[in-house]
């Protein structure tokens, strides 16, 4: 394949265990960056010597992280990557295509998940598309844990193949980057101002368990499907009961 005029933009926080990996099939990509936030495991080592270009010391969150790598892509075009994500052949050939002939100011992609070994294809991990391929002159922002990019929907284009996600070796890693996550979402609604009430608590994670169990189609998926949708529910939990701490503390 030849090379693509196309930036690819990695935030990374310890991810030695996958980033060499991660940015070894990009080498068709004109241009790979990786954005650290002051690892100390070993990922800038194993990022440089995958062929990244490496920027460190940036402030860490995935949207700050990301917008720093864009304003220094070479490229027009750049796809936001993360380490625990697999562009495949067939992606790769489509962005190739779709940057040499752009339809749209950005592309939104959907996320093949892989849940314990398993394609998830229910709940809401089945239901996942993301904005990934846009122009280095837009920027994310809004949530600090799941940051969006700020261009209106009607200026985004389908892309038709998957990208690859396995967001989670083991339970006690999904737990782990529930709670971190939970962290980061109960920071942003005591910015707005927000506060944990009973039903934030109490009824917001029996709706989330219903919606991807039942409505959602979890529920189909046997055991797979109970935990995936407990998982869920625990998120929410989590997001509210350090919300409450927070309130606690003053």
């Amino acid at each position: 394949m030849a090379t693509a005029p196309l930036t690819l933009v990695i935030p990374t926080l310890n991810e030695a265990s996958q980033i060499g990996e991660c940015v070894r099939g990009l080498s068709w990509a004109g241009e790979v960056i990786v954005v650290d936030a002051g690892s100390n495991d070993g990922t800038i080592r194993a990022a440089e010597q995958a062929g990244a270009r490496v920027l460190n010391g940036a402030s860490p969150g995935i949207a700050a992280q990301r917008n720093v790598g864009i304003a220094a892509a070479r490229h027009e075009w750049v796809f936001a990557l993360d380490a625990d994500e697999r562009i495949g052949s067939a992606l790769a050939g489509e962005l190739s295509a779709v940057v040499a002939a752009p339809q749209h100011e950005a592309y939104r992609v959907q996320r093949r998940n892989l849940f314990h070994g398993e394609v998830l294809r229910r709940g809401h991990w089945g239901r996942d598309w993301v904005v990934r391929l846009f122009k280095r002159d837009r920027r994310f922002g809004g949530k600090t844990a799941h940051p969006g990019l700020e261009i209106p929907e009607s200026q985004q284009g389908e892309l038709h193949n998957q990208l690859e996600h396995t967001p989670y070796r083991d339970l006690a890693h999904h737990l782990d980057k529930i709670i971190t996550y939970g962290k980061m979402s109960a920071a942003d609604l005591a910015a707005q101002g927000r506060r944990a009430s009973w039903s934030d608590l109490a009824l917001r994670p029996a709706f989330r368990f219903w919606r991807d169990y039942v409505l959602h189609g979890s529920i189909l998926d046997g055991r797979l499907g109970v935990i995936h949708a407990g998982m869920s529910a625990a998120s929410v939990f989590f997001k509210y009961a350090f919300l409450w701490e927070r309130q606690r503390r003053g």
